[in-house]
């Protein structure tokens, strides 16, 4: 007799734990996994949960072993697998069974999914999942895209096992079909803002200000006890903290400066282009993980171009002051792009997204939770149709309190040749946007030039050109 509430596809990291903590909630589990010796030592690991899981060696009993009507949770590799995995199910479930995909997919092939499935009997449901392995294991960020009487059928699930903040689970519903990833996707990508801007401002103290790792991470420490306050400050401190055994150096002295990427930093900096929304913070970072990645090639750069020289710095502890501000602007840019992008996709897409949510459902479990978090959450709560953080009281008081230290830090960095390309952008994205009077009206006459493209005029209506060519 079908004993499983819910079942779990894939067994690795994520999967294992994300079942595991689907059976500490309470929920008995079935899973499965392609090689059924992953799934038998799953089951002999289970321990003190082992009699609320179900461990199934095929696809049959996997789905037989489920209470109908069956929600499934598929945790494998995103893009073609997902397809096979929904192929092979799909002959096997049976109306009102709901497929949930919870790996890192892009938005656009959940609502190809989402589409494909309607008329079939079945649901589909693209859930954004965030946190890691810790994350999965004892509570992660929960970000759910489909049919809202889906996410009624799996909300008590899903809520118990979410991470809590105060009480409040950390698990919503954000909208139809691809909403869900979406919004895993600009996470994505903030994240990618934020480690990056992390990263530029440890730069800045390593190779301007000459401080040892441990020295750094002390740094990192006092900060999050401020305003930056974050499981990603909390970890750089740790993480700069540890020695390596095999040499007795930092550890991260003797990792090498090449940073990987699975594809979600990139899609966000692409639909923001695509949608006509500057991100230019998560776009600069996406360009240092690839740039990072150039390590021959940048270490030949610097043996025929060589390095700036070295101009006079300033106290080391004005510096720090600076950077901790520095930071936090670029943090607010970040983020304030991030929330701008899911605000156009929301209008495009009739996602109808609810910012204030987000802000909330980001506060535990993922990787960018954090204090400021509660802020934006508080922000958008007031003004949730604003259409830039930076436009609220809060925010733009931070703006103007930030600014100095900003623009000293991206000078600093310039005229010393440290490479600070995020926090760079921040900063040019805030002149422009507060520049009531650009500079795009020159672009315009050249488009018209080369191209007839046509202008408007402050003084008339309608499409205008101009005299090129010596005509009038």
């Amino acid at each position: 007799m079908a004993a499983a509430e819910i079942g779990v596809i894939g067994l690795g990291v994520m999967g294992a734990n994300l079942a595991l903590n689907i059976a500490d909630n309470g929920y008995h589990v079935a899973v499965y996994n392609r090689t059924s010796a992953r799934t038998a030592e799953f089951a002999a690991n289970a321990g003190a949960l082992a009699d609320r899981v179900t461990a199934c060696a095929t696809l049959e009993e996997f789905v037989s072993a489920i209470r109908p009507p069956r929600p499934v949770i598929i945790m494998v590799k995103a893009g073609e697998p997902v397809d096979q995995q929904i192929e092979a199910l799909k002959p096997l479930l049976q109306d009102r069974d709901i497929i949930i995909d919870a790996g890192n997919a892009n938005f656009r092939d959940t609502m190809r999914r989402f589409t494909a499935l309607e008329g079939t009997g079945l649901t589909f449901i693209g859930m954004g999942v965030s946190g890691g392995e810790e994350g999965a294991r004892h509570g992660p960020s929960i970000m759910v895209g489909g049919a809202e009487a889906a996410w009624k059928r799996v909300e008590p699930v899903l809520t118990a096992i979410s991470a809590k903040y105060e009480g409040e689970a950390c698990a919503a519903w954000l909208g139809e079909n691809g909403a869900g990833h979406f919004v895993k996707t600009i996470h994505n990508g903030i994240e990618y803002a934020d480690m990056q801007m992390i990263a530029e401002v440890y730069g800045v103290m390593r190779d301007h200000l000459g401080m040892d790792a441990p020295t750094i991470a002390a740094v990192f420490s006092a900060w999050s006890t401020g305003p930056l306050d974050s499981y990603l400050i909390d970890i750089t401190a740790e993480v700069l903290k540890v020695h390596d055994a095999a040499t007795g150096k930092a550890i991260v002295d003797v990792i090498v400066d090449a940073a990987g990427q699975k594809g979600t930093g990139r899609w966000s900096a692409i639909e923001s282009q695509m949608m006509g929304v500057p991100a230019t913070a998560i776009e600069a970072a996406v360009a240092a993980r690839s740039l990072s990645a150039m390590r021959a090639e940048r270490a030949r750069a610097e043996s025929l171009l060589g390095l700036p020289a070295r101009q006079d710095r300033r106290n080391s502890q004005e510096v720090i002051d600076d950077l901790e501000k520095a930071l936090l602007a670029g943090k607010i840019a970040a983020y304030a792009q991030g929330f701008a992008v899911m605000a156009a996709a929301s209008r495009e897409f009739g996602w109808n997204l609810p910012m204030p949510t987000i802000a909330r459902i980001w506060r535990a479990g993922c990787i960018i939770r954090s204090r400021f978090l509660g802020e934006i959450a508080t922000a958008f709560g007031a003004d949730p149709d604003v259409s830039n953080l930076a436009l609220t009281p809060a925010f733009s008081a931070m703006i103007k309190d930030t600014d100095a230290s900003l623009r000293r830090i991206v000078a600093e960095a310039a005229l010393n040749g440290l490479p600070v390309p995020a926090l760079s952008s921040a900063l040019g994205y805030f002149d422009t946007y507060r520049r009531a009077r650009g500079t795009a009206n020159l672009i315009q006459a050249q488009r018209d030039f080369f191209g007839a493209h046509g202008f408007e005029r402050f003084d008339a209506e309608g499409e205008q050109h101009g005299p090129w060519g010596g005509t009038s």
